[in-house]
């Protein structure tokens, strides 16, 4: 394995933005612009399904890892390293944010994310507080500069990312992950305007973290909203969600011109919708063919995806003709970036990660666009 080391006083030279015409092929997708081959990142890249994560993580909580600047760093770059994706994302979670916020956050062995003390009323809304990232999330500034420093040389990308409001949200009213997402909703619809206080107080507080994770060294940002989709038709998310999204990409759009993804999952019947929210890149999920899914966004907006991440479990031959559905649903046109239509899972073979990125990089690429 190639282990590399970083320094706490790197500092990272600047990205590329788009002033000038940007070279590596994830950054060129990203503006819509033709590449050799198809760019490669796996959310969730950097996580248990890695043997070299897992030992760190023997060592540390998932909380130490984030708020470690060097040991994020480390985490980040594994995958780079060992399977030579074309970006890296920083490692960190969607959640810290709402700890400095004054919501008590715990990352529980076997359940996932608890927070201790939930949004119940109005009252812990106003209550919450919206401190600039250099205070709340410095950890985690310091590790994408450590991360900069070492990539930029090498040509790689390394995203930033930030959870969407609704998701912030509905984890800080649910305690932790919801089926239902019954008590968000329930707050949602009685108490609009605390509704509007609380999505307010996120824009505010992520579109501040996103922009200062590009100044940081962050050369592309993406925004998650996993829960949306999954919890509200196409009228609610209208009225609750659409209205702050849009400010959230506009705020950040305003702030760095380093080019954003926008990623949901569930909102494959209101893609246009999603897309009115902003961003330079749809990130999509695997339940609708991609094909289909650029037809709905519009081709001339940059499509993440979007392969659906249990395929990385089936064996090759069964894998490399999902690999090629998707390439060639995207039919070689410029601002295609494979990925996944949700994160990697932890039971995932590593040999089929490292198959998969090496077989993307070789496949022979003739359709219009790429060559």
């Amino acid at each position: 394995m190639n282990t590399t080391t970083v320094s706490s006083n790197a500092r990272p030279t600047l990205p590329e933005q788009s002033t000038a015409e940007p070279t590596a092929p994830f950054l060129r997708a990203c503006r819509g612009l033709a590449t050799t081959y198809t760019p490669v990142w796996l959310m969730r890249q950097a996580g248990r399904y890695m043997p070299e994560y897992r030992a760190i993580r023997a060592q540390h909580t998932m909380l130490d890892v984030i708020r470690t600047p060097e040991l994020a760093a480390q985490v980040t770059l594994q995958p780079i390293d060992i399977f030579g994706f074309d970006a890296a994302i920083i490692f960190s979670d969607i959640l810290p944010p709402l700890i400095s916020m004054g919501l008590d956050l715990e990352f529980v062995k076997g359940e996932g994310p608890c927070i201790h003390n939930p949004i119940a009323r109005a009252y812990d809304i106003d209550r919450l507080a919206t401190p600039p990232a250099e205070e709340s999330m410095a950890p985690t500034l310091q590790a994408i500069a450590l991360v900069a420093n070492e990539l930029t040389p090498r040509g790689v990308p390394l995203i930033g990312f930030a959870g969407a409001p609704f998701t912030l949200a509905s984890y800080a009213i649910e305690g932790g992950g919801s089926k239902t997402f019954a008590k968000t909703k329930a707050l949602m619809y009685r108490e609009p305007a605390a509704w509007k206080r609380l999505m307010n107080k996120l824009v505010t507080v992520q579109a501040d973290y996103l922009v200062k994770q590009a100044k940081a060294g962050a050369a592309a940002l993406q925004i998650f909203d996993s829960w949306a989709g999954q919890a509200l038709g196409q009228q609610d998310y209208l009225r609750y969600v659409q209205p702050y999204n849009q400010a959230l990409f506009a705020a950040v759009k305003r702030g760095t011109d380093v080019p954003v993804i926008n990623f949901s999952t569930g909102t494959s019947s209101y893609l246009p919708d999603v897309v009115a929210c902003g961003g330079d890149v749809i990130g999509v999920d695997w339940h609708m063919p991609l094909d289909w899914c650029w037809q709905q966004i519009g081709h001339a907006t940059p499509i993440q995806g979007n392969l659906d991440p249990i395929t990385l479990m089936a064996p090759w031959r069964e894998l490399q003709y999902r690999i090629d559905d998707v390439l060639n649903r995207a039919s070689g046109k410029p601002g295609h970036i494979f990925n996944l239509g949700h994160g990697i899972l932890p039971e995932t073979p590593t040999d089929n990660v490292k198959r998969l990125v090496d077989y993307i990089h070789t496949r022979q690429n003739v359709q219009e666009g790429h060559l």
